[in-house]
């Protein structure tokens, strides 16, 4: 659950990663000022090819397929990703991954085979030849080292035969009660609530955050640089997000959490005895560390942000041809409230777990106070965030660690105009793994997006 009130405040910077196959480290960032990212689209906290490295050691996947549409269509969506060479030492790793995309090649193989009316050696040669189509594959480098006990660092370079290359910088460095976080990216890409890919070709920021504290407050304070005019993806229409223009921002928010169980099951760690052969009263233990006390409980969260734009370029030109114009300062609140009842301690085969979670979002105060004032009238210039938000979160056992789980978010005030009722689905195939405190193999899928992809994630409900 605190994941969940978490994206409420980390949601408001340019550093929240958002799980998609696009790119080689698996992750796009979400855009300052759209409503909260649905929880089952949050990236993995564990980099990309150390996930395909982990995969691998542990499982018969060699190789991970992902699903996400390209410009070249018959290049197709379907691609598998594999951890092709690795080095690492105990400060110091390095992985190379390569992508493959196979539509393209069983089609022009096919259509060499379909036209072939005398078998001849010349013909091996002309099939030979589509293996060595560039444009099918793609290659990334990643490696992350420890410069100090508290400081760590990573480096990427990717190229794509369709989207060119990418490379990024990220400094991490742990303070006693703080988390210390430099980016660069060139480019950077992002996704909005709609689903749709912008490029940004020059990102830097820098984030200091709070940890987990008892008290309850939490608090974030950031600057960012956009550098260039962001470039539509997969999109054809519409103008770039304002937070996405060229300039130089300074943000901080704060936000006060509390939680509360109106009833829960403890459960005490199973410490497992060498010498204990009695093995028909070993207490059984749970797939999963965190999903193993049954509860009842409600959290909340509230908070308000405030932005300036140090460097704010005038007439910036959009996609669409239009001068746009964003305020130099703006002050917003917002709040979060979660409802959370879990059944079953997962440790058994069949009908062990179910877990419902209710999630009631405002993303922006100032944006629903308009909308109310002005008698719910549509108006195409309206903020997205001016809707309130309901997530749910469905999660059920098949069998033994396998979890089916379904997360969805609903724009309140569309219901009742003629926006559909689900604004955001995804649904995933989870597999906890024992071998670990809490950590689950994830199998998702979008079908907004029109993309899916297999996934290490450690730490998460």
């Amino acid at each position: 659950m605190a994941k969940l009130i978490r994206s409420a405040i980390d949601s408001s910077f340019w550093d929240f990663n958002v799980a998609s196959p696009q790119t080689f480290d698996g992750r796009a960032k979400s855009i300052p000022g759209d409503p909260f990212p649905i929880d089952g689209s949050v990236s993995s906290r564990v980099s990309r090819p150390i996930q395909l490295s982990f995969i691998r050691a542990h499982s018969p996947l060699w190789v991970i397929p992902s699903f996400s549409p390209t410009t070249p269509k018959d290049l197709g969506s379907f691609s598998i990703h594999s951890l092709l060479f690795r080095l690492a030492s105990p400060t110091w790793w390095l992985g190379v991954t390569g992508q493959f995309r196979p539509r393209k090649l069983i089609a022009e193989i096919k259509n060499e085979i379909s036209n072939i009316e005398e078998f001849d050696i010349s013909i091996v040669k002309d099939v030979a030849k589509h293996f060595l189509d560039k444009s099918m594959f793609s290659l990334g480098i990643h490696s992350e080292f420890a410069l100090t006990s508290s400081t760590s660092a990573s480096i990427s370079v990717e190229g794509h035969p369709e989207k060119g290359r990418r490379q990024k910088l990220k400094v991490y460095h742990k303070l006693p009660e703080h988390d210390l976080t430099f980016e660069a990216a060139w480019p950077q890409l992002f996704v909005d609530h709609k689903g749709k890919y912008w490029d940004v070709p020059e990102s830097i920021s820098a984030d200091l955050s709070t940890v987990v504290s008892e008290s309850g407050i939490r608090y974030h304070i950031g600057i960012h640089k956009n550098g260039g005019n962001p470039r539509a993806v997969n999109a054809t229409d519409g103008s770039p997000p304002l937070p996405l223009l060229p300039g130089v921002c300074a943000k901080a928010a704060v936000t006060y959490e509390m939680s509360k169980d109106f009833w829960r099951e403890k459960t005490e760690p199973v410490e497992e005895d060498i010498f204990d052969w009695d093995w028909n009263n070993r207490k059984p233990t749970p797939y999963d560390s965190r999903l193993a006390e049954p509860h009842g409980a409600i959290s909340g969260s509230m908070g308000g942000s405030c932005a300036s734009w140090i460097w704010n370029p005038k007439n910036v030109v959009g996609t669409d041809s239009r001068e746009v114009e964003r305020s130099r300062f703006n002050a917003d609140l917002f709040g979060s409230v979660c409802y959370s009842y879990q059944q079953g301690k997962f440790t058994k085969q069949f009908q062990d777990f179910t877990r419902v979670d209710a999630r009631l979002d405002i993303p922006s105060a100032s944006a629903l106070a308009k909308k109310v004032f002005s008698g719910f009238k549509r108006d195409v210039n309206e903020q997205a965030a001016a809707s309130p938000r309901l997530n749910l979160i469905f999660q059920q056992q098949i069998a033994g660690p396998f979890v089916f789980r379904a997360d969805s978010r609903v724009a309140l005030l569309s219901m009742f105009g003629r926006g559909g009722p689900i604004e955001d689905f995804v649904c995933s195939l989870n597999y906890s793994l024992k071998s670990l405190p809490s950590g689950k193999i994830v199998a998702w899928f979008s079908p907004k997006r029109k993309e899916g992809m297999v996934e290490l994630r450690l730490l998460e409900f």
